[in-house]
């Protein structure tokens, strides 16, 4: 009788506390980018400037990782499905 192990599309506690690392790591690095890109190019009061362009610069960088965070979480997920499957030796039913 073959085994009905249930496959799960949310991965690990591990990988998704390593992608939430990676997102506030992109996203920090982002800040600092954009807040030094307007320290350099800004003269005068540059108070406000230089807060924007960390906040956009984390905001753009942040999201960004999470695009890749993401790709790469359902790319393992889809890997481990797949070796699983030829070890078992019978396709999954639920894919199209």
């Amino acid at each position: 009788m073959p085994s009905e192990r249930r496959f799960s599309a949310l991965p690990s506690v591990q990988a998704r506390v390593l992608a939430f690392l990676a997102i506030l790591i992109g996203g920090g690095a982002g800040a600092l980018i954009g807040f030094s890109y307007v320290k350099v190019t800004c003269h005068g009061a540059c108070g406000t400037p230089k807060g924007l362009g960390a906040v956009l610069g984390g905001g753009l960088a942040a999201a960004g990782v999470a695009v890749v965070a993401v790709l790469v979480l359902r790319a393992m997920g889809e890997w481990r499905r797949i070796q699983a499957e030829g070890v078992e030796g019978q396709p999954d039913d639920r894919s199209s």
